[in-house]
């Protein structure tokens, strides 16, 4: 018994040495492919994954497209990543489907991938750190309930309809809303999470449905468009939104909309890195890394538990 330990530690210690020589004599190199760059959420992911590469002693690159709407983009990035010969890859997928050829060519080159935010229709990222947006998105419905009295109208204008973060919000949203009877979904539409799209789809629901008394928007862009559709129509509307960011912040102090869900984007920024690097140590990650999900709203934002992961 006492010989298997020492053998145990023995391994350890080498697989340590090991890694600690490959991050000096030979870099390792995590990129992180995110889904954009246009809202202040994957600003606070690229922090938090920053900090962990200098907390690891490792070095990571941090793009993703212009919006979230260029999914070949997305690919071509990942394709380029791949061509580098990276350690492991950090990939928050737009489209969970199309980029399934590529992460089988890392799988095959025994590359690492950690999925993050947004994960993937596949067992080949070795984990994910996410929030549970399911979950998340049910919290909103709940909140929405009460604050429209649990009956009327009300419309979700979503992200997308191709990533899993799009797909979990918008369907824990609509699941929970079954729970309320006299609630109705009149409306749901998709805005590539583009302030402006989701600003002309917003007007065109008020426009078809006069008595709506809601609106969810699924992520930063999505909600500032229901905001702004909603202030060009000159109509009063329940708001509940996602993310947080400095127009979503002034919203809700001013009360033009009632409240969103915050995620914790530094973390899973951070999460990601530390679990490429366990796993290029052969550590056993699980399935998934929940990193948490708030409420928030003009009572609670100046909660220094929830000023801490809401971002600008």
């Amino acid at each position: 018994m006492i010989k298997r330990r020492a053998v145990n530690i023995a391994i350890g210690l080498a697989l340590a040495l090991g890694f600690s020589a490959a991050a000096t004599a030979d870099e390792v190199y995590i990129p992180l492919i995110s889904k954009g760059f246009q809202h202040q959420f994957w600003q606070a992911v690229k922090s938090g994954a920053e900090q962990a590469a200098k907390d690891f002693n490792v070095k990571v690159s941090f793009e993703g497209p212009e919006t979230e709407a260029m999914v070949d983009k997305q690919i071509d990035m990942l394709s380029a990543a791949l061509a580098k010969k990276p350690k492991a890859i950090g990939f928050a997928a737009l489209d969970s489907k199309a980029a399934l050829p590529l992460l089988k060519k890392a799988q095959a080159a025994h590359i690492p991938i950690v999925a993050f935010d947004s994960g993937v229709d596949s067992d080949i990222p070795v984990t994910t750190a996410a929030t549970d947006n399911k979950a998340a998105a049910a919290l909103a419905a709940d909140k929405m309930a009460e604050l429209i009295g649990k009956e009327g109208e009300v419309a979700v204008v979503a992200h997308d309809q191709t990533s899993r973060t799009g797909i979990d919000r918008r369907d824990g949203f609509v699941e929970r809303m079954k729970a309320y009877p006299k609630i109705k979904i009149v409306s749901i539409q998709y805005g590539g999470g583009d302030q402006l799209k989701s600003t002309e789809i917003t007007k065109s629901i008020l426009q078809a449905y006069p008595h709506l008394k809601g609106a969810f928007g699924t992520n930063e862009g999505s909600a500032i468009g229901v905001l702004n559709g909603v202030k060009e129509m000159k109509r009063k509307l329940v708001i509940v939104g996602y993310d947080s960011g400095k127009q979503q912040k002034d919203a809700i102090r001013d009360g033009s909309m009632a409240g969103a869900i915050t995620q914790n984007p530094v973390g899973i920024g951070y999460k990601t890195v530390e679990a490429a690097v366990k796993a290029l140590k052969g550590e056993k990650l699980p399935k998934v890394i929940d990193t948490g999900f708030y409420w928030y709203d003009k009572s609670n934002i100046g909660d220094p538990k929830i000023a801490a992961v809401l971002y600008d």
